[in-house]
């Protein structure tokens, strides 16, 4: 019992003293983990320059770094890939990508905003919350829950997802 106590107090040591490098302290004193393309780009760091708009609205999106949106970003180079949505559940609208993603699913508590790949071939976007097998892909971001769910909520919408 002791050497676990002691394993898991120099793990909080370590991680307390650990800060990822996306972080930054607001007025308050808070970290704010959310980095926009703006900091990516002041970094250095390659962005993905994808951007969504849903109907005729345009989003920002933080988008993953990982296979999934590798390949997603492959397939807008040529022409920007337009998504007939369904709302379902009441918290989520998804659509037919009409191709096949890698996919790197992972049991996951979604969020208002996150955007994830469903079976590898479909785009799920919250407006609410749920629980499954996803591979993120990318975050809504500047909207809150309200305003996504506006946006998400109403009616069936087209997603459109393009290069910049």
């Amino acid at each position: 019992m002791k050497r676990v106590l002691m394993i898991l107090t120099i793990g909080l040591l370590i991680l307390t003293g650990c800060k990822a490098n996306t972080s930054e302290d607001d007025a308050d004193g808070k970290e704010s983990v959310i980095q926009t393309q703006e900091d990516r780009e002041k970094e250095g760091k390659e962005t993905v320059a994808m951007k969504m708009k849903i109907g005729t609205t345009s989003v920002e999106v933080i988008w993953e770094e990982n296979e999934a949106v590798e390949a997603l970003k492959e397939l807008v180079k040529e022409n920007p890939v337009v998504i007939q949505m369904s709302m379902y559940g009441g918290f989520e609208q998804v659509g037919s990508l009409g191709y096949s993603l890698p996919r790197n699913d992972v049991q996951t508590v979604t969020e208002a905003g996150d955007i994830v790949l469903y079976s590898g071939n479909q785009i799920v976007v919250f407006y609410g919350s749920n629980s499954w097998s996803y591979t993120r892909l990318g975050k809504i971001i500047g909207k809150n829950r309200e305003e996504l769910e506006q946006l998400l909520g109403q009616r069936d919408v087209e997603i459109l997802i393009s290069m910049e």
